[in-house]
């Protein structure tokens, strides 16, 4: 008798644990990065960069190449909600956000943000490499010594590098002053770490262009060697965020 009841009190128990469990699946969202393509404005990209704290929400131009804005900071999810603490806001001079309010759903695989309008994101195909993550600039090698330089301060510059895509950004997060923005496609294998530039908010000729460096991965610290989108030789130190 008592298995019998106990039986039934599980069919019962059964549909609410299932929507207890939808529910809570429906209020996450999957770290990668997501990408909506306008095609009635120039192929304008809104581009979504994503892990389990942070977000960067950036948008270009791919032909002709341009620059139009990029914002991001760490984030929290209530209710299908993304509320984001901005970190930095490349038109923050022109609006003056300082944090977000992102209505979310997932319809048919597919990721729906509520900006200024609804728009439809797909996400990429999932590809895990070894320099995946948050990295911020810590110093650089002059003369075979390290110069080490604050990371705890508000003046910051940061790497974001997720399933085959990266970029980086120049802010700083008391004044949400922008400095520079520019990202793309990454490889890293073998001590080589690739970069074709997609979007560079300082140069826009400098889109297509390939950057070959070598790295080395020492403790918590990324040692990025080669040079940069100038020609002029590098050896930087990226720290884990």
């Amino acid at each position: 008798m008592k298995i019998m009841k106990h039986n039934i009190l599980f069919k019962l128990l059964l549909p609410v644990l299932f929507l207890c469990y939808f529910f809570d699946l429906n209020a996450q969202l999957e770290p990668n990065v997501y990408r909506s393509i306008n095609k009635t404005d120039s192929a304008s990209i809104h581009q979504l960069l994503l892990d389990n704290e942070y977000i960067v929400l950036t948008e270009f131009q791919e032909s002709p190449p341009k620059f139009i804005k990029t914002l991001g900071g760490f984030y929290t999810i209530k209710d299908n909600v993304l509320y984001v603490k901005l970190e930095f806001n490349s038109n923050y001079e022109a609006d003056s956000l300082k944090s977000l309010t992102i209505p979310f759903t997932f319809e048919k695989g597919n990721l729906n943000l509520t900006l200024d309008s609804k728009k439809e994101f797909k996400a990429s195909k999932q590809i895990s490499q070894e320099l995946d993550g948050k990295w911020l600039m810590a110093g650089r090698m002059v003369d075979d010594a390290e110069q080490r330089r604050d990371t705890t301060g508000p003046r910051k510059t940061m790497k974001f590098l997720n399933n085959g895509h990266f970029q980086w950004i120049a802010f700083h997060t008391e004044t949400m002053a922008f400095s520079g923005t520019g990202g793309g496609a990454f490889t890293s294998k073998d001590g080589v770490y690739i970069e074709n530039i997609e979007f560079f908010s300082r140069d826009a000729s400098r889109v297509g262009a390939k950057l070959d460096f070598k790295y080395d991965l020492k403790s918590s610290d990324w040692h990025h060697m080669g040079k940069s989108s100038k020609g002029d030789p590098l050896h930087e130190i990226w720290a884990k965020r």
